[in-house]
C-alpha cells in the first residue's frame, strides 16, 4: 500500500492529507473572527492574534467547538518593532503556518490638513507596518517548504481616495502596494499573495472613536461574507492564485 502524508507516499495506499494551519490577526472581532469560524469549519487550525486576550479566548473556545485547534496569542501589532520576533515566536509554538491573514488595522478621518503627525504615524503603523512585520515573521518558513498562501485584508479604499479619509487611504495603497511586490517577489518561492479588496463591512470599526461617519449600515458586507471570499481564496488548488479581489456590497453603497 501506499500513503501520501503531506505530499509524501509512504509504503500504505492510505492517503492523508496535510492539515492546514493559519494565523489570522485581528481575529477577536468583526472580519478576523468570522475568518476564524469559517477556517474552522474548513478543518483549518487557526491561531488567534489580537490585542484583548479574553475576546481571543472566546473566539478560540468557539472555534474549538468545530473540532480543530486554536490558540490565543495576545499581540499589540502597533508596537511595530516587535511584531517580527512576536510572530516568529507564534510560528514556532504553533507550529508551521500555512495561511496568513492579516486583517488588524484602523479607521481614521480627519481633514489632512488637521491630521496630527502622531495620528497619521499610528494609522501607517498599524495598517501598514505591523504587516511588513508580521509578513517577515513567517516568510522565512514558508520559503523553506516552498508553499504558503498570505491574504491581505486591504480595503477599497487602496484603490479609490475618500475624502477626510486621507491617512486611511494612504495606508490601504501602500498595503495593495506591498501585496503587488510581495506576490511578484515570492511566487517563484511557492508563495501566493492575494490583496482583497472589500467595500464597507459592518463591524465595529464603525463604533470606534477615531472614526466620524454617519453610514447607513445595513446594506454594507458582512463580516461573514467577506470571511466566505478569504476561504474561498485560501482553499484553491496550489496552482491557481486570485492576486487581487475587490468585494462590493451589491446594494452599491461603498
Amino acid at each position: 500500500m501506499a500513503m501520501r502524508l503531506g505530499g509524501q507516499t509512504t509504503g500504505d495506499n492510505m492517503i492523508v492529507e496535510h492539515k492546514r494551519r493559519a494565523l489570522i490577526t485581528g481575529a477577536s472581532s468583526g472580519i478576523g473572527k468570522a475568518t476564524a469560524l469559517a477556517f474552522a469549519k474548513a478543518g483549518i487550525d487557526v491561531a488567534l492574534l489580537s490585542r484583548s486576550l479574553p475576546k481571543l479566548t472566546a473566539v478560540a473556545e468557539a472555534v474549538q467547538h468545530a473540532g480543530v485547534e486554536a490558540k490565543a496569542y495576545a499581540v499589540d501589532l502597533s508596537v511595530v518593532g516587535e511584531v517580527q520576533e512576536k510572530m516568529q515566536h507564534i510560528a514556532q509554538d504553533f507550529g508551521n503556518i500555512d495561511i496568513l491573514v492579516n486583517n488588524a488595522g484602523m479607521a481614521y478621518t480627519a481633514d489632512l490638513s488637521e491630521t496630527p503627525l502622531s495620528d497619521w504615524q499610528r494609522v501607517i503603523d498599524l495598517n501598514l507596518t505591523s504587516v511588513f512585520e508580521c509578513i517577515k515573521g513567517v516568510l522565512p518558513r514558508m520559503r523553506v517548504r516552498g508553499t504558503g498562501t498570505i491574504i491581505n485584508v486591504v480595503s477599497i479604499a487602496g484603490k479609490q481616495a475618500f475624502p477626510n479619509w486621507g491617512a486611511y487611504c494612504v495606508s490601504k495603497a501602500g498595503l495593495l502596494a506591498l501585496s503587488q511586490t510581495l506576490a511578484q517577489e515570492e511566487r517563484k518561492h511557492g508563495i501566493r499573495v492575494t490583496a482583497l479588496c472589500p467595500g464597507s463591512v459592518n463591524t465595529e470599526l464603525w463604533d470606534t472613536e477615531t472614526v466620524h461617519a454617519d453610514f447607513d449600515r445595513s446594506n454594507m458586507l458582512t463580516p461573514e461574507i467577506v470571511a466566505q471570499s478569504i476561504l474561498y481564496t485560501a482553499l484553491l488548488p496550489s496552482g491557481a492564485v486570485v492576486n487581487e479581489l475587490t468585494l462590493m456590497p451589491s446594494a452599491g453603497v461603498l
